[in-house]
Order: C-alpha cells, then sequence, then structure tokens
C-alpha cells in the first residue's frame, strides 16, 4: 500500500510540477509577447515612436482601452500641435488593418510657445505622450492595433514623418505601470473646459481687418507664467504676443497680431495654459477690444524707455537732413535761406521759426491721422502716403510748379493789396510760405528711412497713443533742428555771399533739383497708378506751368488754355479712380515674395534673402544700386543653394505689411537673411553694406544639412 501510495504520490507531484512549469513557460511566453508588442519602436535620427497602452490586455469585461502615442523627440527637434501656425502640420494617426476598434478618441496635451521662421509656433519638443482613448468593438476581445502615423518634426530643417506602428493585446489582466503613468501624466496636461482650472475668458476682439486678435482672462488662482494659443483655422499665423498681468494677478490681458488668416476661418477657440494649468475656451467675441491692465511699477519704466526712444526719434530726425534722399528738402531750406539775406535778424528769426513750425505742424497731422488710422483697424506705416495715387499726383504737380518757378518761367507773389495790408499789420510777408517750405519738407523726407528712425517709428507704431503723439513730435524737432539753429542765431544768414549773378545761378540748380525729383514721382506714380494715369498727371502738371507763364497775355487768350487744363484734371481724375492693378515687375534673379515658401525653402537646406523695397523708397534703391547690384554681392545671390526673394511694396499689401509687423518694422527698406542655421531671419541694417550682407549669407548657410526627401 505504501509502495503504490508512493507512487501515486511521485506521479501526483509530477503531473503538479508539469503544470507549473507549462503555466509559467505560458505566463513568460505571454509576457514576451505583451513586452514585444508593446515595446515595438520606429526610431529615427529625430524621433522615436511607439505606441503604448495601460493595460497588459483585455479583460473579459473591458469595453475601452487608455493607448498613447508616444514621441521621444532629439535634441532641437519639435512636432506640431492641432493648430500648428502657417507651417507646420498636426500629427495623424489612421487605423486602416487594425481589429477589435470600434472608435479612437486623440487628445492633444497643451503645447508649449516657440519661434521658427519669425512666426510663432505651437508644438512640443523632448517628449510628449499623445492619450488615445479607444472603444472596443466587441468587450473582452483581443485587440490587434495597427497604426500608420503621419508627423511633421522640424528643427533647422523639417523632416515629413510616416511610418507604421502595431500593438496586440491577447485576453489577460494586468497594468502596465510604467505606461500607465505616462498617459495618465499627459493626460492631465489635456486642456479642460475652464471648470476645474478656474479659468475664463471674460472678452475677446477681433478687428474687421483680422489683423489682431484680443483677449482678457480671469482665474480663480493668480497667473503665475500665462500663455494664449488661439486657434482661427488651418494656416493662420500669429506673431508673438503681448501678454500683461492685472488685478493682483487673476486678470490677465493679451494681444496677438495676426501675421496671415486662414482663407476659411474654423470655429474660434482659445486654449489658456499657466503651468500645469490648462482650458480651452470657445468665447463670444465683442465689438470693442479690451483695455490693458496697467500699474504704477509698469508705467514708470515705459516712461524711461519712451524717453530713450524719443532721443533715437531725435537723431533719427536729424539724421534725416543729410540722407541723399532728402537732397530737395535741402535745395528748399537754401533757396529760403537766399530769398532771406536782406531781412533784418527779427524777420529771420521768425521765418525759420515759422519754417520749424511747418515741420512740425507735419509731423503732428501725421501722429493724429496714425491714431486715427489704428483706432479704425487700418495697417499703418512710415512712408505709406507714397502709395497713395491722389497724395503723388498732387505732389507732382506741387513740385512741377515750384521747380518752374524756380528756373525763372514765372514768379509766384501775393497780390500787391494782401502784402500791403500785411506790412501795415506789422507781420512782414512770407510767414504763409516760411510754414509751407517746413512742412513740404518733412512731406518729402517720409519716403525715406535712416539709421535709428526705423527703431523709433516701429516703438511709435506698435504703442499707445502718447507713444505716437511723442516720437514724432521728436522726429520733428530733430528733422526742424537746421530752421531752428538758424532761428536762434539768425547772423548766420549774414555769412551768405552778397546777392548777386551767383543767385540766379542757384535758383537754377535748385530748379533742376526738383525737377528731378518731380521726374522721380513721376515714374512712381506709374508704378502705382498706372502709366496713363501718370501721363495725365504729367500733361496737367505741364499745363499748369503753361497757364502761370503765360499770365501776361490777355484774359480772353486764357480761357481755352483754363478749359484745356480743366479737361485734363477731369480726366486725370478718371484715370485715378481706375488704377491699373496689374502686378509690378520683380527683377529676373529675385522671385516674388512668399512667407510660407521662405520656410520651404530653408528646410530643404537653402539660404533666403528677402528684400523688402518700393519705388518710393530712395534709401531700397540707393541699397540695391550701391550694394545688391554690385559684385561680389550680386554674384553671391545667384549662387546655387541661395534664393534672391523681393517683396515690392510699391503698392499697398497686406502680407508685406504683416511681415514688417512681424519684425516690429513700420518702414523699408528692410532685409533679413534665412537659412539652415538662422530659422529665425538675420534683420540687416536699413543702410546696407557689402560685408553686412556677406556675412550675414554666411551666418545664415553655415551648418547647413541635407534634407531627406
Amino acid at each position: 500500500m505504501s509502495a503504490n501510495l508512493s507512487q501515486r504520490i511521485i506521479a501526483d507531484h509530477g503531473r503538479v510540477f508539469c503544470c507549473l512549469v507549462s503555466a509559467v513557460f505560458a505566463s513568460l511566453l505571454a509576457a514576451t509577447s505583451v513586452a514585444a508588442a508593446g515595446s515595438e519602436r520606429y526610431s529615427d535620427p529625430a524621433v522615436e515612436a511607439r505606441l503604448i497602452t495601460a493595460e497588459n490586455g483585455i479583460n473579459p469585461d473591458a469595453t475601452s482601452i487608455s493607448a498613447g502615442l508616444q514621441l521621444q523627440l532629439g535634441e532641437g527637434w519639435k512636432t506640431y500641435w492641432r493648430s500648428p501656425g502657417e507651417v507646420g502640420r498636426p500629427p495623424s494617426i489612421e487605423w486602416a488593418g487594425s481589429e477589435n476598434i470600434k472608435a479612437a478618441e486623440f487628445l492633444w496635451p497643451a503645447p508649449e510657445r516657440f519661434t521658427a521662421f519669425g512666426i510663432e509656433n505651437f508644438g512640443y519638443r523632448d517628449e510628449v505622450v499623445f492619450p488615445i482613448q479607444i472603444l472596443l468593438n466587441e468587450p473582452g476581445a483581443p485587440v490587434d492595433l495597427r497604426a500608420r502615423v503621419n508627423l511633421l518634426v522640424c528643427s533647422t530643417v523639417c523632416i515629413p514623418q510616416d511610418f507604421e506602428l502595431s500593438l496586440t493585446l491577447p485576453r489577460a489582466s494586468g497594468i502596465d505601470t510604467e505606461a500607465a503613468g505616462l498617459i495618465s501624466d499627459y493626460a492631465a496636461r489635456v486642456p479642460d473646459d475652464g471648470t476645474g482650472t478656474g479659468i475664463s475668458i471674460t472678452s475677446a476682439h477681433l478687428d474687421d481687418e483680422r489683423t489682431a486678435l484680443t483677449l482678457t482672462a480671469r482665474s480663480n488662482l493668480p497667473f503665475s507664467a500665462p500663455d494664449v494659443f488661439p486657434e482661427l483655422g488651418e494656416g493662420t499665423a500669429f506673431g508673438k504676443p503681448d501678454i500683461r498681468v492685472g488685478e493682483g494677478g487673476r486678470l490677465v490681458w493679451a494681444r496677438l497680431p495676426i501675421l496671415a488668416a486662414a482663407s476659411d476661418p474654423a470655429e474660434f477657440q482659445v486654449t489658456i495654459t499657466d503651468g500645469d494649468r490648462a482650458a480651452t475656451l470657445k468665447p463670444a467675441l465683442a465689438d470693442v477690444a479690451p483695455a490693458p491692465p496697467f500699474s504704477i511699477a509698469a508705467v514708470v519704466p515705459g516712461l524711461g524707455e519712451l524717453a530713450w526712444i524719443a532721443a533715437v526719434a531725435f537723431l533719427g530726425g536729424l539724421i534725416l537732413n543729410v540722407m541723399p534722399c532728402v537732397l530737395p528738402v535741402l535745395s528748399i531750406k537754401l533757396s529760403s535761406a537766399v530769398k532771406s539775406g536782406g531781412l533784418s535778424p527779427a524777420r529771420v528769426r521768425t521765418g525759420f521759426a515759422v519754417s520749424a513750425l511747418g515741420v512740425l505742424a507735419f509731423m503732428w497731422v501725421l501722429a493724429a491721422a496714425t491714431i486715427a488710422a489704428r483706432g479704425f483697424g487700418l495697417t499703418v506705416g512710415w512712408g505709406l502716403q507714397f502709395q497713395n495715387p491722389v497724395f503723388l499726383a498732387v505732389m507732382l504737380v506741387v513740385l512741377v510748379i515750384f521747380s518752374a518757378n524756380l528756373l525763372g518761367l514765372f514768379e509766384i507773389a501775393l497780390p500787391s493789396s494782401w502784402q500791403n495790408r500785411l506790412a501795415r499789420a506789422g507781420g512782414g510777408a512770407g510767414y504763409g510760405g516760411d510754414f509751407a517750405t517746413g512742412a513740404f519738407a518733412a512731406i518729402l523726407a517720409t519716403p525715406c528711412s535712416a539709421p535709428f528712425l526705423g527703431t523709433a517709428i516701429a516703438f511709435a507704431l506698435a504703442g499707445r497713443a502718447i507713444d505716437i503723439a511723442v516720437i514724432f513730435t521728436a522726429l520733428g524737432i530733430g528733422l526742424s533742428l537746421p530752421y531752428l539753429v538758424v532761428a536762434v542765431f539768425p547772423q548766420l544768414v549774414r555769412r551768405l555771399p552778397r546777392p548777386g549773378r551767383w543767385m540766379i545761378v542757384l535758383k537754377i540748380v535748385l530748379g533742376m533739383a526738383l525737377a528731378g525729383t518731380a521726374a522721380w514721382l513721376f515714374w512712381v506714380l506709374g508704378g502705382v497708378a498706372g502709366q496713363n494715369a501718370a501721363l495725365w498727371v504729367g500733361l496737367a502738371s505741364l499745363g499748369a506751368v503753361a497757364l502761370l507763364s503765360l499770365r501776361r497775355i490777355p484774359g480772353v487768350a486764357r480761357v481755352p488754355g483754363a478749359a484745356i487744363l480743366a479737361a485734363a484734371a477731369l480726366v486725370m481724375a478718371g484715370s485715378l479712380s481706375e488704377t491699373d492693378r496689374s502686378p509690378t515687375t520683380i527683377a529676373t534673379d529675385w522671385i516674388k515674395f512668399d512667407r510660407s515658401e521662405i520656410a520651404r525653402l530653408v528646410s530643404t537646406g537653402q539660404v533666403v534673402f528677402v528684400d523688402v523695397t518700393a519705388d518710393w523708397c530712395l534709401t531700397c534703391k540707393a541699397n540695391k544700386a550701391l550694394v545688391l547690384d554690385r559684385e561680389p554681392v550680386a554674384s553671391r545671390l545667384r549662387e546655387p543653394g541661395i534664393v534672391a526673394m523681393q517683396a515690392d511694396w510699391t503698392r499697398p499689401d497686406e502680407s508685406i505689411s504683416r511681415y514688417l509687423e512681424s519684425f516690429g518694422r513700420y518702414a523699408i527698406p528692410f532685409n533679413a537673411v534665412y537659412g539652415p542655421a538662422a530659422p529665425d531671419g538675420i534683420v540687416l541694417p536699413e543702410l546696407l553694406s557689402t560685408e553686412d550682407v556677406l556675412k550675414a549669407l554666411s551666418d545664415a548657410g553655415s551648418g547647413r544639412v541635407a534634407v531627406r526627401q
């Protein structure tokens, strides 16, 4: 009995041992299978990717699983959020070939902000896990995941990624603690609707031209590091936001410039982040933009900055007096000084002071117009009046008449009765002319840009109304300084040579200088309004000169001439109202400006040189003639791997205005160089030099890498 019992016990132990071995082997095999499926990766120098799940298998009663797409990005590489901006592309997954999947919801953790090609983009760096909630067709049944992933990763170049991942979950129980922790961590970063985070948007305003979004938000807890991520449709690009905090940190005010608007705007929503908190909200748009919060601490530094920029504006205005584009201004000043040679010191002092007032008056008018235009949501910039064909036409007529006057074809003087009245009143004659001389000098200076001027104008146009008023006043004082110096020291006029035949020669030289400026304006008008309109304006100008030159002919003979001039003016007005809007020509070696094309070209390892110019910008023409069209720069711009891109701002162009605004610039010339080593662009000074251009091209292209197609 004992032997048989012993044999049975041994046999039973053998069967138990075999069962245990089988069970352990099966468990190890299942664990190995799950581990192999879960650890399958796509590996690339830019990104490593895998599918992860919180579950090791499918429980009998499971109706869903928690999954995630884990991306580990290489150093310096980024990928994008669901609303990436103008140049990005969000990740996407197709589940074709998967088994036992009813639906899959892809969730988006709150993004961070980074800048590429001068554009604010939203996305992720280092590591991100996109939580995915998967509903099962058949509860408790095994799941076979087949994911085709498409995403874009960018560093100094951009590389599209398209790969497949798979993961199989058998019937089993258990939790993958590491994967569950990752999914839970990133799921907590998915923005809520504001209920849990205590964040709400109290006001949002989008201007009519879709150039800026302004909003305010509140929080139950004080904000520590708030950021704003608006969504206005695919392709919308935003500039750097202006974010301010008030009311003890519980109020956030933000203004985001819109650099490019989507052609088909999507539903408007905004995500607000603050550390670990994030909320996505869909506010209604208000009719009026909310005002920014200010505190005493914020205003005092602002006043110091304003004083510094005002000094820069003064220096920029002073430099304008010696810029080549202000030669006509200098000629008018010299003409005024020569004519004042025989007057008393008091009259000289008053006349030049009135001329300085004319400069300041034009600057104040320009400042008021700028503030009003901004109030209506219009784009403003330095020298934009030269994009207006009516303004150009009036300026052309005035310059032609002034030139003819200096050349001696006729004399413009007040009627003798007016002169007698002014003399009896003790005011002297010519104050109106002195004032007009100063205002005219300021008008002709506006198409020019000079060192320091761009910085001051950018600060003014991006700031408050008080900033605009102070900066333009400082600029006017700098421009009018030569008048003010003579007003303070009128004896300087006595050092001019005595009147004589040299004055006739000087008048002819000055008249020819103004005639040259008129010819330039005629050419600019042809580019803005079309050649037909420019021709009619030119004929009207010559007709006016002819009538003024024939004043001694009896009045009856002047009637037909007046009728012809009136007819020409009517035709001119019709031509200007039907402005030819055909695109201006681009130089053969240059391509037309396309902001989104910059990113594509740089992503392929090329260097892009951007030149924002206009027919009316004389400084731009000087840069072109003295630097860009000369060797060695001209040959360098034609080299393989370098693309020369020209933005012609002769006529109004919203895309160019927004591009300049993204750099805080409102005036031209403007030049920037992009490349693999400079994706945000290297901004060059207003006055170009050969050394600056060549160095920027070299610096932007250093570290150039080939892109896998």
